[in-house]
């Protein structure tokens, strides 16, 4: 997740794309120096399948779907899934499989237009917001093999729609019509995991607001040659509440770290890969993890994913829910917080984690 930041953009390098066009070996901003980054340990293409993350069936979460026995089987499985791995592959979401075929075929057409096409949609000096790849905030930062497409696509009246591609033409209508169904699923899921917890239906829609934002992320990861030295994207949690993630439908490359060990994720071609972001783990007092995790590369083929990052309103507090705190065996863990993610790439470029500013 990337968001707005007061600290002005140090640099700027050609996309991903551009660097492979030109050929030769890779550059030295990419390449992943184990003691200058962090404690997060070498790239490893060979880690374990992480078999353990478990699958939630949206059709046993609904009421209207499932008898309550069902439901309280299911939202068991969820409370498992949100407080060990902080991540579950969501199957019987209810969008078609031709769409998410349609969604993936419009992103990988567009990474592929002209770079004079791509560039009428490129992101502007210190605007996180368009086409390209992200802003150097830092001297030395280390860069990401990823170029990407992020857009702020709800609240609607604060998109910018010069960063939104005409090209390809149907691409706007699958993006709107993509928003609406995740719009959707993160109601459905903030309810089934509100009643998880035991709380009321609505208390985390209530604390996401009406205006509550959500942010598109069209990530293209070109081959890399040293796929051994280079992240697609260094490790870090989200700084969302929810992300959604549709992963490509054929090559792998995300991985997720629990107990200090590193798994591999496996594809689900119509599975929707969600998992929780800071601001939920903060909202949960810290029951329920926003997990760290990491995208490689891949030395022969590309790998295209869209994350959708669905955040609280940024003008309203966040803090644990008075529900999860007990001052004897649960006391609260986080301060009182407001927009938490203005200064989240800051965290993440440094290789920071921004939620332990906010630690009590």
């Amino acid at each position: 997740m990337a968001e707005d930041s007061t600290k002005p953009e140090v640099g700027s390098c050609k996309t991903v794309q551009e660097v492979v066009e030109n050929g030769g070996e890779v550059p030295s901003g990419y390449i992943w120096i184990r003691n200058d980054r962090s404690d997060y340990g070498p790239i490893d293409l060979n880690v374990p399948v992480a078999t353990g993350i478990p699958v939630i069936d949206f059709n046993r979460l609904l009421a209207s779907s499932s008898s309550s026995s069902a439901i309280n089987e299911e939202l068991l499985n969820l409370r498992s899934a949100l407080t060990t791995w902080g991540c579950f592959q969501a199957i019987n979401h209810g969008i078609e499989n031709s769409f998410l075929d349609e969604v993936r075929h419009l992103a990988r057409k567009f990474f592929h237009l002209p770079m004079s096409e791509k560039q009428k949609t490129a992101r502007t000096e210190n605007d996180y917001e368009g086409y390209g790849n992200d802003i150097i905030l830092f001297e030395n930062q280390p860069l990401d093999w990823t170029d990407r497409l992020y857009l702020l696509v709800s609240p609607q009246d604060k998109q910018k729609l010069q960063y939104f591609p005409q090209t390809p033409q149907s691409f706007r209508k699958m993006l709107r019509d993509y928003t609406l169904e995740m719009k959707r699923i993160q109601e459905e899921l903030l309810k089934s995991i509100a009643r998880s917890l035991d709380l009321a239906d609505d208390c985390f829609v209530k604390r996401f607001g009406e205006r509550g934002t959500m942010y598109a992320r069209f990530n293209y990861y070109p081959p890399c040659s040293r796929p051994d030295l280079v992240h697609g994207l260094k490790p870090h949690a989200d700084g969302s509440g929810l992300t959604i993630l549709l992963q490509d439908d054929k090559v792998e490359g995300l991985q997720m770290l629990k107990d200090d060990q590193w798994f591999r994720v496996p594809v689900m071609p119509y599975a929707l890969l969600v998992n929780i972001g800071d601001q939920l783990e903060i909202m949960s007092n810290g029951i329920y993890k926003s997990p760290v995790h990491r995208a490689l590369t891949n030395a022969e083929n590309e790998r295209n994913t869209l994350a959708m990052f669905c955040a609280p309103d940024p003008t309203l507090e966040i803090e644990p829910v008075e529900e999860l705190v007990d001052n004897e065996k649960r006391p609260r863990l986080f301060k009182k917080v407001k927009n938490y993610p203005e200064t989240y790439f800051q965290y993440y470029q440094q290789m920071k984690r921004p939620i332990d500013a906010v630690r009590i």
